[in-house]
This record gives C-alpha cells, sequence and structure tokens, in this order.
C-alpha cells in the first residue's frame, strides 16, 4: 500500500508544494512545529533515510539544502533545524524547521495554524525564490 507521502508525488492528495524535482518533493507540514517547517521527500518509497541508494540519497541531500536555503531567507530565523525520524510515515523524508534556539525543534510544542491563504503564500514565496539558490 503506497505511502500518503507516495499519494502525495502522485497528486492523489493535495499538498502545499514548495519545490519539485525528478526525485524529490518538498512541501510544507500540514501540522507544522513553527511556520515555515517543510518536509521533503524522496520518490522513491522507502521506510528509513538510509535505505535510499546513495544516488537517491545524494539527491536528496542537495534538494533539502537547496530548499533549506531558500526557506532561510523568506522566514526569519537564526537557522533552519532538521529532523529524520520517520516513525510517522513509512517513507523516508527529512524535516526542516525553522528555528531561533533548540528548545523549538520539538513536536511537543503546540502546532501553528495557518490559513488555507497563508499556507500557499508561503509555500509560493520560498518557491519562487528557489531560482536563486545555486
Amino acid at each position: 500500500m503506497s505511502s500518503i507521502f507516495t499519494k502525495i508525488i502522485n497528486g492523489e492528495i493535495p499538498c502545499y508544494k514548495v519545490a519539485e524535482d525528478d526525485m524529490n518533493i518538498a512541501f510544507l507540514d500540514i501540522h507544522p512545529i513553527k511556520t515555515g517547517h517543510i518536509l521533503c521527500v524522496p520518490k522513491l518509497e522507502v521506510d528509513e533515510l538510509f535505505e535510499l541508494p546513495m544516488d537517491d540519497f545524494n539527491s536528496l541531500m542537495s534538494f533539502t539544502q537547496r530548499v533549506a536555503q531558500s526557506l532561510k531567507r523568506m522566514v526569519p530565523c537564526k537557522r533552519i533545524g532538521s529532523l529524520v525520524l520517520g516513525m510517522e510515515v513509512p517513507h523516508a523524508h527529512i524535516h526542516l524547521v525553522p528555528i531561533n534556539a533548540e528548545h523549538e525543534l520539538s513536536f511537543a510544542h503546540a502546532k501553528v495554524a495557518l490559513s488555507n491563504e497563508e499556507m500557499l503564500a508561503l509555500a509560493q514565496s520560498i518557491s519562487d525564490d528557489l531560482d536563486s539558490v545555486q
């Protein structure tokens, strides 16, 4: 059975897409820790990040770096925190979260609630900025 991320990749479930290439997709988390929380997901469905073939892994890392650089420009923060947990969805993915302090990078925090319009505008601003990231 396909993961929810595979269903997003296949267009069966909508998302607030930030970026996409042949091997990866990035979209806003609909239950964000902080505004700008993004999931970077390889299109190849494997359960754990380190199960990815080397080319897919390297592609995901390069893709994630570009997304993180753009996210940092679009959402004011000291840095972009990253998490690889993967317990909630059996499909490898990387969480990118704009933070100003380490304690902000916790799923125990209350979830941010953004309107559909805010999510669309945020996704578009990050997507538009990606062209300026090398």
